[in-house]
């Protein structure tokens, strides 16, 4: 364990950096917090480790021995895209957990030398805060989220009128034996519809490993919804509780997902489930900007919410610009969906893991 010293010492502050933390109380300190995030509890960055081989470091800020702070940072050096240091990798979240500036600052500046220490290219964290030196990223995404409420007809009745029919038509579906839902789903049968949904999206799968990791990780807090229409799966849908939130985050679906209404279905019965465990928030994540699935999400009713990310360019000069709609990367996106299935996802578990 590295002790460091504050950008501004304070005799009743310390920090340290580590590849291992206590997990039981790091987590209690995030889940503590009002502004803490499932993406901030520890195993997220132990699952990018075990997945993916990358380094894992825990900052924490302690005041008087309590803490005072925590940062995950994951250490991933990729063939395509060289080093950097990410809060947290894989996920759409993260960055520093702080009860006052001062901690604040002293982990950044923690986080700064690590990566000066390690020669990163920059250090990405996936949340906004106030820090003169971090630049901001912003204006690529929107979040999404949805108020939750107890009394199923006074939700449906929040939902705009265009998307309340398709609801009620896929519950007439289910009523009639057509559609079907539950929330035992298998990993497998997950990962064989994400990865048909992102070859035709263009986008490498991550390997099936990081799925398993990541529900040994959270046994409680992970949940498979799959829908079936006349017993054939068409989507399923891993979501996140956490908190009063419930995060659909990963959707998988075959091409009769959409004709056969099981978006609206899965997202309805995901909403009530998560109303009767007592969530508040249907957090529905991050969309990039005019894309289809940003127009989706505003159907629900959900208004998009900019998202800032902060970075400190370390090695280079520029923000880094890693996403679809860079030229750089279109023409792969273009080719990828006429890839063959078997070699989309044989060839998308190696590419992934550069895509931190």
């Amino acid at each position: 364990m590295n002790t460091l010293s504050p950008i501004t010492p304070s005799a009743s502050l310390s920090v340290s950096c580590d590849t291992q933390c206590d997990t039981a109380e790091w987590d209690s300190y995030v889940r503590a917090e009002r502004q803490g995030t499932f993406f901030q509890l520890s195993g997220w960055a132990k699952v990018a480790k075990t997945a993916y081989g990358y380094d894992a470091f825990y900052i924490t800020a302690r005041r008087n021995g309590a803490l005072a702070g925590v940062l995950p940072l994951t250490f991933a050096k990729t063939s395509l895209l060289g080093a950097s240091l990410i809060s947290t990798a894989f996920s759409v979240g993260g960055g520093p957990l702080a009860r006052d500036g001062e901690a604040l600052q002293a982990l950044l500046h923690a986080a700064q030398q690590l990566g000066e220490d390690n020669n990163v290219r920059y250090i990405e964290c996936r949340s906004d805060f106030d820090a003169d030196s971090w630049l901001k990223k912003r204006g690529l995404h929107a979040g999404f989220e949805i108020a939750l409420v107890e009394d199923e007809a006074e939700a449906l009745s929040a939902v705009p009128r265009k998307r309340r029919a398709e609801i009620r038509k896929a519950i007439a579906a289910a009523n009639e034996g057509l559609l079907s839902i539950r929330h035992n789903g298998e990993p497998d049968l997950f990962y064989k519809l994400y990865a048909t949904s992102l070859h035709r999206l263009g986008t490498p799968v991550f390997p099936r490993r990081f799925l398993s990791t990541l529900m040994d990780a959270f046994p409680t807090e992970t949940e498979i919804s799959v829908v079936e229409y006349r017993g054939e799966p068409v989507a399923a849908l891993v979501s996140f509780y956490f908190k009063d939130k419930v995060l659909p985050y990963y959707i998988g679906a075959s091409e009769k997902a959409r004709s056969t209404r099981a978006f609206d279905c899965v997202y309805w019965a995901v909403m009530r489930r998560a109303a009767e465990k007592g969530c508040a928030v249907f957090d529905f994540g991050r969309s990039k900007v005019d894309t289809g699935a940003y127009a989706y999400k505003r159907l629900w009713g959900a208004e998009p919410r900019p998202v800032t990310y902060r970075i400190n360019l370390i090695g280079d000069e520029a923000l880094p610009d890693i996403n679809a709609n860079n030229p750089k990367f279109a023409a792969f996106s273009k080719l990828w969906p006429h890839l063959p299935g078997f070699a989309a996802n044989r060839l998308g578990p190696l590419l992934a893991p550069n895509f931190p």
